[in-house]
């Protein structure tokens, strides 16, 4: 047998037993717990949506998924500790416009590079926003707000940071009719919102998830939501064009990744289980009454719908010449 011969079989071995052990991982993975990092602190829309479809995950894998919080520097934080994991499937991520369509065109050096660091796994919820003002601002609908924003003395609204869903949605919107108003940046949903309830900040465009309950317990007045229909959790809050607040339309979205080089049979492994999650009658009922819209998609359909974001959000952020640095 010549050496020729033999190296080709040697190496036909090696492929067969990479292919062999990438199935085998597949097939045995997980064998223990995962990590699922929230990129906001507890008890914003992310948060509850992850909390609701981990456990479900879990289930289905026959692994504990633990759910870990990792809020700061408009989701860097949890980004680079994502990205720098070992690619085995034991590190998720939930990840949407901040992390993967707004910070690129907002910070001009990132630690991570959402092409090439982070892996699509699939697509979570749409975060539906609404705005919201304190009962104690005096502001009780749409006319009232937008003469606030027009007032010569600059008014303030809570912001979750330069650059995030909501801050790019209130700049929107005070550019469609001429406001001025200066964001108070917070450091996550719940602390804003509180703030908002007490007065100490007038308004803010929030997630209507975490604003609901605030909503229905009378603490936040709702004056309309940035879409193109009214949401069916808080019918009776119409949207901006039914108020004239002119029209435009604006939520937040998250998915899911993993580090890259995570091996594609247990990506397309964790996708399948999240996407059987987002389709269960007791995860859509849940995340449905908390005001989400569940989606879940393959790796390949996220990594499409991730770029046109990019695209669709970047042309806003040149436009207004938004930055943090």
């Amino acid at each position: 047998m010549s050496k020729n011969v033999v190296r080709r079989a040697l190496l036909m071995a090696a492929l067969a037993g990479t292919v062999f052990s990438a199935t085998a991982t597949a097939g045995e993975f997980p064998d223990h717990p995962i990590r699922w990092l929230v990129p906001f602190s507890a008890g914003g829309g992310s948060d509850i949506a992850t909390r609701i479809v981990a456990k479900h995950v879990g289930e289905s894998l026959g692994q504990t998924v633990v759910v870990e919080n990792r809020p700061g520097a408009a989701t860097i934080v949890a980004a680079q500790e994502t990205a720098r994991a070992a690619p085995d499937g034991y590190t998720l991520m939930t990840a949407g416009m901040s992390t993967l369509a707004l910070n690129p065109w907002l910070y001009k050096k990132l630690p991570y590079d959402p092409g090439k660091n982070l892996a699509p796994v699939s697509t979570l919820v749409s975060l539906p926003i609404v705005l919201v003002v304190s009962p104690e601002s005096g502001l009780t609908d749409m006319p009232a707000v937008m003469s606030y924003l027009r007032s010569p003395k600059p008014g303030s609204y809570a912001s979750l940071g330069v650059g995030s869903p909501h801050h790019l949605a209130m700049e929107l919107f005070l550019e469609s009719f001429g406001g001025h108003a200066t964001a108070i940046p917070y450091k996550g949903t719940p602390p804003a919102l509180q703030d908002v309830a007490s007065g100490v900040v007038p308004m803010m465009m929030a997630d209507l998830a975490a604003a609901r309950p605030l909503i229905q317990a009378g603490k936040l007045r709702a004056i309309a939501v940035p879409a193109a229909q009214r949401s069916a959790q808080l019918p009776d809050v119409p949207t901006f064009a039914e108020v004239g607040g002119h029209v435009f339309e604006a939520a937040a979205w998250q998915g899911v990744v993993a580090p890259a080089g995570t091996p594609a049979p247990i990506i397309d492994k964790l996708s399948r289980a999240i996407v059987a999650a987002l389709q269960s009658p007791d995860v859509v009922k849940q995340l449905t009454l908390q005001g989400m819209e569940p989606t879940g998609s393959t790796p390949q359909a996220f990594a499409a719908y991730a770029r046109d974001e990019y695209q669709r959000w970047g042309a806003v952020i040149r436009h207004k010449g938004i930055t943090v640095e």
